[in-house]
């Protein structure tokens, strides 16, 4: 299991065990995240699932393919620097301990 944390707007942390190879966006559905809509169910089509990777992770992951920063062009909430679709982050032990905010909106 990866343990994760996802920072609410109102700045409640939440943290909970994934399971490795899940996508943050699956791990977040599975778990009842409050702000993860994922809409497309995963396939970088809809950008619903927008987070802000703290930037301490943000250098572990790997760079976004060519579709993902596409979507991330029709974020409801502002794009910075470190966001990303959770559903084209897979977890893996390499992320035990990934935190990231959640946007005000995603829709």
């Amino acid at each position: 299991m990866i343990p994760v944390v996802f920072i609410h707007p109102d700045g409640t942390r939440q943290a909970f065990d994934a399971a490795a190879g899940s996508s943050l966006m699956q791990a977040a559905t599975n778990a009842g995240v409050h702000g993860i809509v994922a809409e497309c169910g995963g396939s970088a089509m809809c950008a619903t699932c927008h987070v802000y990777v703290d930037p301490a992770w943000a250098g572990r992951l790997p760079p976004p393919l060519s579709n993902e920063v596409e979507m991330l062009e029709c974020t409801a909430s502002e794009r910075r620097p470190t966001s990303r679709l959770s559903c084209q982050i897979q977890l893996g032990a390499a992320l035990a301990g990934l935190t990231v905010e959640l946007p005000e909106r995603q829709q």
